[in-house]
């Protein structure tokens, strides 16, 4: 199991501040899949170009299984997250954003400001999730059982074995 990691900021890729969304997101997996999970991380400011690039790669060239995000899922105009996302997306899984949006609604009244995307490309599963470790926890306790179904069937393995 690869699983890829991208940190999205401006700021934390300028080293203004420590990125502690990306180390939750492998604390949090671990948990899902298990002590045997090899992780590849990256860290990409704000821009468009840079984060489909590094999907493209994490996705072709280092074959993830699954790919998660952090950041850039609001509304500011450096938000650019989904966009890039659904520039690489072979398919689209709108039911992962539904799903945070709807779960994390319940604890923060502004979720619904959320634009986090899914879907595939080739063999990976590409999720975004909010930029907070709190909510990068919260939401990935949410997806677990989505993410262990939707990576097997990538892999052409049977998920209810």
């Amino acid at each position: 199991m690869k699983i890829g990691r991208i940190t999205i900021s401006d700021r934390a890729s300028a080293g203004a501040y420590a990125d502690r969304s990306g180390p939750e997101i492998e604390s949090a997996l671990v948990k899902v899949f298990g002590a045997g999970a090899e992780f590849v991380s990256a860290m990409v400011p704000d821009e468009r170009e840079l984060i489909s690039e590094k999907l493209r790669e994490l996705a072709d060239a280092a074959r993830c299984n699954l790919i998660v995000t952090t950041g850039g899922t609001g509304i500011s105009p450096r938000d650019v997250t989904p966009e890039a996302t659904r520039s690489v997306l072979e398919r689209e899984l709108p039911g992962f954003g539904e799903a945070m949006r709807m779960a994390s609604l319940e604890k923060v009244k502004t979720a619904i400001l959320s634009r986090a995307t899914a879907g595939t490309r080739g063999r990976a599963l590409i999720v975004n999730l909010p930029g907070k470790p709190a909510a990068v926890r919260e939401c990935l306790e949410i997806l677990a059982p989505a993410l262990r179904e939707g990576v097997a069937h990538l892999c052409g393995e049977d998920p209810h074995k």
